[in-house]
């Protein structure tokens, strides 16, 4: 039998609440669950594991707790469009959250047509006046 998962600490839940804080200028609800998370690939069996989840611009995050310091966390759009961090899990939630928001903004900006190292001449629209002013994001 799989021992059971703490649920988030105090700290975990501050520090989250901190770096959204940080991210969006404004507090953001959090919202704590459990879901069930297949941890072993080799294996079918499901884990209960503690969950934070919260929305904004459109998207839905979540950050799961595979055990003490083990944290994993995903963005979607819907059901049908579920993003990872490209990293397996994390051993601090602050890193886990950070990362997550960082592939989430680079989604979003792929999204608009923005890659990576573009520059404002990359992005400019010509409107055939010449004017080449400034990028307003």
């Amino acid at each position: 039998m799989t021992p059971s998962i703490p649920d988030f600490t105090d700290s975990e839940l501050k520090l989250t609440n901190q770096t959204l804080l940080e991210r969006y200028g404004r507090m953001v609800a959090l919202q704590t669950a459990d879901a069930e998370v297949q941890l072993e690939p080799d294996s079918d069996v499901l884990t209960t594991c503690p969950v934070i989840y919260w929305e904004e611009r459109g998207a839905h995050f979540v950050v799961f707790k595979l055990g003490a310091s083990r944290f994993k966390a995903q963005f979607f759009y819907s059901e049908a469009t579920q993003y990872g961090t490209g990293k397996e899990s994390f051993d601090n939630v602050g890193d886990c959250v950070i990362t997550l928001l960082q592939v989430q903004a680079d989604h979003e900006q792929q999204m608009q047509g923005i890659r990576s190292g573009m520059t404002r001449l990359d992005m400019k629209e010509d409107s055939g006046d010449g004017y080449t002013g400034p990028l307003v994001i």
